[in-house]
């Protein structure tokens, strides 16, 4: 397995996703560690020479940064500040926002602006490498002065304090740091404040969305192509000539995934003459415009997130070129809350579209029978899945109001806006888990209404998934239990197996 080399780079999502599925070792260059070494002697010679108040270092917190810290306490103050800020509560954040975070704390710190020592960072790369993980609960944080609390919970962990994860079993973490050879951290100047400020839960949490939206983007093309055959509509509004008259780039990339899904269908070709009907109804016509719209919003907000992913997010900040330590507001997560309210606008927006297709598919167009049975009326076929859609919908509109509109000052005032980051990315994950099983919804509503077509099949893209799921899941002639289908369908998208499918007959943007 190959290492997950930290250095000054970029990092792309598929990074990430590699690092979350492979749990590769996570190694740092010699380059890295003179950063680090260098930004530490730096902020030392400034503390030796006594005559400087540094926020954070040798005073107080918030409010009460006029107290001046003598010298001899400098480490009590950091451990207090780690143990006074762990007030987290709230069901723990899973596995994989704990290891996502826990990386990205060490990219921002290896960045060389921190001043804390190696040890430190050596720390945390051991317990990452060593599948020791600190319970962080889920809620406190409002993204500024970072993610205060739940960093707090991570650094308790590194401190020998509270309970942490060994290879998913609670332990002691004393007992943990003793397994992989380690002692309990003993934080010098500045270090706790390094640890816990900076928005790398939120940032955590929004990344974990994009990669999941990076597949379903797709996902909902291709189920969207399917209620295309399904309702027997036409592929003449994807054609990129008409395209080519707008200049959003997501519109261009979906309509072209659309046009070679559809292409080859003979279900297009059976009602190509003698079809009455002019232009079909927007959320098939329109799929490009809306599709495309979200794509557009979920480009920007993850070139967000993945800038703030390779940030120095730290304050206040030592620069060793100059000998300078300045105090400013790195930490703050509005970049963060912004992206993943955006991103989840978009994301509900992919699922109002899909629900709207499974109510078009269920009501009896394009020949289709009522609730896609046969023996309507006797059997209720689809019925109620479009009003779980619909309740699915309905959350995701409560769900995307953004988070980043609110802020409710702390800090006795010196805080006086947040960002709300934590909760922003929190809720998106929520909203994508909904996003998933509406498209579920579509996809196994989609192909019962293509095999209504006499047999003919859809699309060439589309056939492949329809082909997926049919080795799973049968035709509905008659009222069944819907649960086990709807969970094989669910783990074909999440799994990223239905875009595998159609990509190996036709390459998807």
């Amino acid at each position: 397995m190959k290492e997950f080399i930290l250095d000054l780079k970029d990092y792309s999502l598929d990074d990430f996703k590699y690092f979350l599925k492979s749990s590769p070792p996570v190694s740092l260059t010699d380059q890295a560690r003179e950063r680090v070494i260098r930004s530490r002697k730096t902020l030392e010679d400034i503390l030796a020479r006594k005559t400087t108040s540094i926020y954070g270092i040798n005073t107080g917190f918030g409010k009460l940064s006029s107290v001046r810290i003598a010298d001899d306490k400098q480490e009590t103050l950091q451990r207090n500040l780690i143990r006074s800020h762990a007030v987290g509560v709230g069901t723990p954040l899973n596995a994989n926002v704990v290891r996502l975070t826990m990386l990205l704390k060490i990219i921002s710190l290896c960045r060389g602006y921190s001043g804390v020592r190696l040890e430190v960072i050596e720390h945390l790369r051991a317990s990452l490498n060593g599948d020791v993980l600190p319970i962080i609960p889920s809620q406190g944080s409002v993204g500024a002065s970072g993610d205060l609390a739940p960093l707090a919970h991570m650094t308790l962990g590194l401190m020998g304090e509270g309970e942490v994860l060994l290879a998913g079993q609670p332990i002691m973490a004393a007992e943990a740091l003793e397994h992989l050879g380690l002692r309990p951290l003993a934080l010098q100047a500045k270090e706790g404040l390094a640890l816990i400020n900076g928005a790398q839960v939120s940032t955590a949490l929004g990344v974990l969305a994009m990669i999941r939206l990076h597949n379903l983007v797709r996902v909902a093309d291709i189920v969207g192509a399917l209620s295309v055959d399904g309702l027997a509509g036409t592929p003449r509004p994807f054609r990129p000539e008409v395209h080519e008259l707008k200049r959003h780039a997501g519109q261009k990339v979906t309509a072209a995934n659309l046009y070679r899904l559809i292409e080859g269908s003979a279900i297009r070709e059976s009602h190509r003459q003698d079809d009455e009907r002019v232009q079909d109804m927007y959320s098939l016509r329109c799929m490009p415009q809306i599709h495309g719209a979200c794509r557009d919003a979920l480009d920007f907000a993850t070139r967000q997130l993945l800038n703030e992913a390779v940030s120095v997010s730290d304050n206040p900040l030592v620069f060793p070129d100059t000998g300078d330590v300045i105090s400013a507001g790195h930490f703050h997560g509005e970049s963060v809350a912004l992206a993943c309210d955006l991103a989840a606008i978009a994301a509900a927006e992919m699922g109002n579209i899909s629900e709207r297709r499974i109510f078009a598919l269920l009501n009896g167009n394009a020949g289709l029978p009522a609730g896609l049975v046969s023996n309507a009326g006797l059997n209720s076929g689809f019925m109620m899945v479009q009003v779980t859609a619909a309740a699915l919908a309905s959350e995701n509109k409560t769900l995307a109001h953004p988070a980043s509109v609110d802020s409710i000052p702390t800090g006795a005032d010196q805080e006086d806006h947040v960002s709300m980051s934590a909760w922003a990315g929190r809720k998106l994950l929520q909203l994508v888990d909904n996003l998933v099983y509406i498209l579920t919804l579509e996809y196994i509503t989609a192909c019962q209404a293509v095999d209504f077509h006499d047999g003919l099949e859809a699309g060439r893209g589309s056939m492949a998934a329809y082909r997926l799921l049919r080795r799973q899941v049968s035709f509905v002639d008659e009222d069944r239990s819907l649960a086990a289908d709807i969970a094989h369908a669910r783990e074909l998208i999440s799994s990223g197996a239905m875009v595998e499918a159609v990509e190996e007959v036709i390459q998807l943007q």
